[in-house]
């Protein structure tokens, strides 16, 4: 319960303000008088999300909103949620209560006009007005089919996939880490027994099984596929622009050589990229509506202080397996969330 109350304590912060005034007074004044005073029928007779659960002083909690707070913290469904977090509803109110409580006492003792305070309390009103903005803007980008359609079809060698059989022969020698393998020399020249072999018409999986039984490499058991992006420029560009059954060298390091064997080469099919493309699409429709609305803001920063801006790489030249910036981590999340 520890974190629970925490996190139900950052919220309550934010929102007991609100939840203050939107307590109309006269409201308050019906639910005490006695001509208000409902029968045991009425009281049942009321919808459960409008019954009133919670009260601390002047602040009354429907079912309806408490609920939704809780479920910013625990969303139903979530899967770190212990089977039996229903039997601590009662310890839940307790802490929200509390919660309530100690923020009236900090009112009352005008800690809400510290410096301080009212920082964090800004911070916090400011972080959940961008979000919902950022939440706004998100929806307006999200692509139609015909877009998704067309990136597709304008990005098709994006979609590339290649099913390939590697065999690695291990080096001993200077600068290898190996105690089991082949001298350099030696490796070098079963690589290209095998790559002659390949080219020649010869058994060249014979004699990359040879090495494989020897103990000295190791030859994948079933093909590995691999999407556009996910491998290094070198490799990416080699295992691309080979014919099914032609070899290559891929990798010489001081601990192995790698040797690439392409079994197939096809496209995704639009079915399985779509979600990914909706994403791209959405991430860039995003980046080019905050680009416009930070020229609109007239945003200026202390180069003395900030740097200089660096220059971003190109999207085309940007290789799948980067890191997602920001707004893309953004995207993502907030697309899960819809």
């Amino acid at each position: 319960m520890i974190s629970s109350r925490f996190v139900l304590h950052l919220l309550l912060l934010g929102i007991i303000a609100g939840v203050s005034v939107a307590q109309d007074s006269s409201k308050q004044n019906s639910v005490n008088t006695p001509s208000s005073t409902k029968s045991a029928g009425e009281e049942k007779a009321e919808p459960s999300s409008s019954r009133v659960i919670l009260k601390v002083g002047g602040v009354q909690i429907t079912q309806a909103d408490f609920e939704a707070m809780i479920g910013d913290i625990e969303p139903e469904g979530d899967p770190d949620k212990t089977p039996d977090a229903d039997r601590n509803r009662r310890q839940l109110g307790d802490d929200f209560a509390s919660v309530i409580m100690l923020s009236q006492q900090a009112e009352a003792n005008h800690l809400d006009q510290s410096p301080e305070i009212r920082r964090q309390l800004a911070v916090g009103r400011m972080q959940i007005l961008s979000d919902a903005q950022f939440a706004s803007l998100m929806s307006q980008s999200k692509p139609s089919s015909e877009q998704i359609n067309q990136y597709y079809s304008s990005h098709l060698a994006d979609f590339d996939r290649v099913r390939v059989r590697r065999l690695f022969i291990w080096k001993t020698g200077a600068g290898s880490t190996n105690t089991k393998g082949l001298a350099p020399e030696a490796a070098r020249t079963r690589a290209n027994e095998i790559l002659k072999a390949a080219v020649s018409g010869g058994d060249a999986e014979k004699l990359a099984e040879a090495i494989k039984d020897s103990g000295e490499g190791l030859l994948d058991a079933q093909p590995v596929t691999f999407f556009r992006g996910a491998l290094s420029p070198n490799l990416e560009k080699v295992t691309f622009s080979l014919k099914p059954g032609e070899w290559a060298e891929g990798q010489d390091t001081p601990d192995r050589l790698m040797l690439l064997q392409l079994v197939e080469h096809d496209r995704r099919p639009l079915a399985e990229v779509s979600s990914v493309i909706e994403q791209r699409v959405q991430a860039e429709k995003m980046e080019m509506k905050l680009g416009e609305l930070k020229k609109k803001a007239g945003i200026w920063m202390d180069q003395q202080y900030f740097g200089t801006a660096v220059a971003t790489v190109p999207r085309e030249q940007r290789p799948d397996n980067n890191p997602p910036s920001t707004i893309q981590k953004s995207a993502r999340k907030t697309g899960d969330q819809q």
